[in-house]
């Protein structure tokens, strides 16, 4: 049985018509925009004065149906507002991703991925149908048999293609608690060795596992976290106090070889939220004395966010370097993918060559064998993701270390998403990101080009 009531449906038309009323308020010569509070974009782009579509009635919860395990989601709802929606249910969405203000649109025409991507893909397989608005002001529900060719190149279109008023996505059984196991490694090979049997046969020693990632520290200290989801009570561990979670992970290897946790379920989905992984290491939120002070309802993603924008708009960070007779910064906040096999490869390539740590990394399988042109990795590969978010000294030209690891990426037959810069050619783009596919779809539904372009949007920052 749907619960659904009533004033969230009612609400939720009213929140199409709002969006439908400001498409049509739009000058037919203006790119066509969102007007949204929050993002979770880290590339700049063109200031732009331009009135934007309201989606101001599309943040919320539509239904949640726990016989059949779905949930009906408006497009500008965050996962963090998803998940207290389908917990009390004991369901939760089948991937979420680490940050609590992503959006389930934009996880979706963005991409996205988490801890049980292993097993379920990325954030788009698991969605049933869309309400989408396009470029020519219609709004049209696109399922895998219906506007096929809309269903399947949204996922990495970033807006260009539509957005997304609702989505029907499945649901997967969840237990209270997860317990964690932290695997320690000194080399990279067996780490990724390591890796790479836990996904082909979904388990470690003979027991089934839930959840996997990885922390690299450096190329002789790095973790896999495994975990396995479990209704037993018992004490659990708070990483949004005092406590960091993802120092938590390290340990000694002459100590063990593993060392365990246990969290809510809760806290595991957001365990990365509190620090915005180790990023808030930037603003000193880590250092002991300032975490005291800092005001909880602050440790999260969405508060970092307002820094980093204030940092953008002020060249706060620039002038410090400046003062101190220091060279300008390189942002590097990157995820990329690369087959399982060449991981370790691109690793040792990242270490000694990119002064930044740790990163993350992620594998992923894809669960849909119909692919989705936009992002062209291999159903039935094993990719793994690897994140890597802070700033490098600048090089001799614009984006250096960034143009760097694009072509590395792309000599081990990888991809990256494109929420953060890109330096990629047109020919180059095209040849990763859809090219024709795109371009054919992208003259159906947006004919007189009222929504950017995606090599304008992602590549020229429009």
């Amino acid at each position: 049985m749907s619960v659904a009531p009533n004033d969230a449906q009612a609400a939720h038309a009213a929140g199409v018509e709002r969006l439908l009323a400001s498409y049509r308020a739009i000058p037919p010569s203006a790119t066509v925009r969102l007007a949204k509070p929050t993002s979770n974009l880290f590339r700049k782009r063109a200031e732009s004065t331009a009135k934007g579509l309201d989606t101001s009635g599309l943040t919320g919860v539509i239904a949640v149906d726990p016989d059949r395990r779905t949930a009906d989601v408006a497009g500008m709802c965050t996962y963090e507002n998803l998940v207290a929606a389908t917990l009390p249910y004991g369901l939760s969405p089948l991937v979420v991703p680490q940050l609590k203000t992503i959006t389930l649109g934009g996880a979706v025409t963005g991409l996205g991925i988490e801890s049980a991507s292993f097993r379920n893909g990325l954030p788009h397989e698991s969605v049933l149908e869309m309400d989408i608005l396009t470029g020519t002001g219609e709004v049209l529900t696109a399922t895998p048999d219906q506007h096929a060719d809309l269903f399947r190149t949204f996922p990495n279109s970033y807006g260009t293609l539509g957005y997304t008023v609702r989505l029907k996505i499945e649901l997967e059984p969840v237990k209270p608690f997860v317990a964690l196991c932290h695997l320690r490694f000194d080399s990279l090979d067996d780490l990724v060795a390591t890796m790479d049997r836990i996904v082909a046969t979904g388990g470690l020693d003979g027991d089934p596992v839930d959840y996997l990632d990885g922390v690299v520290f450096s190329a002789d200290e790095g973790y896999l976290s495994v975990g396995v989801r479990t209704g037993t009570p018992g004490p659990v561990s708070d990483y949004t106090g005092q406590d960091i979670y993802y120092r938590s992970i390290q340990h000694s290897g002459e100590d063990s070889a593993e060392k365990h946790d246990r969290l809510t379920i809760h806290d595991y989905l957001w365990r990365w939220d509190t620090d915005w992984f180790w990023c808030s290491r930037a603003f000193g939120a880590q250092n002991p004395r300032i975490r005291r002070l800092w005001p909880r309802r602050f440790r999260r993603s969405s508060f970092y966010w307002k820094l980093i924008g204030y940092d953008q708009r002020f060249d706060i960070a620039d002038r410090i370097e400046k003062r101190n007779g220091r060279p300008p910064r390189e942002r590097v906040v990157q995820d990329i993918e690369v087959p399982i096999d060449r991981t370790a490869e691109f690793l040792r390539w990242f270490l000694d060559n990119v002064p930044i740590e740790p990163v993350w990394l992620c594998p992923l399988r894809l669960r849909d064998e119909g692919g989705w042109p936009l992002y062209p990795i291999q159903a039935h590969h094993t990719y793994v993701n690897v994140g890597f978010w802070s700033s490098v000294p600048v090089g001799p030209e614009d984006g250096y270390t960034n143009r760097l690891i694009e072509r590395k990426v792309s000599e081990l037959d990888g991809h990256k998403s494109l929420y953060s810069d890109a330096y990629y050619t047109p020919e180059e783009f095209d040849d990763l990101y859809g090219g024709e596919t795109y371009k054919t779809v992208k003259k159906t539904y947006d004919p007189d080009s009222r929504l950017l372009d995606l090599y304008a949007k992602a590549v020229e920052r429009r």
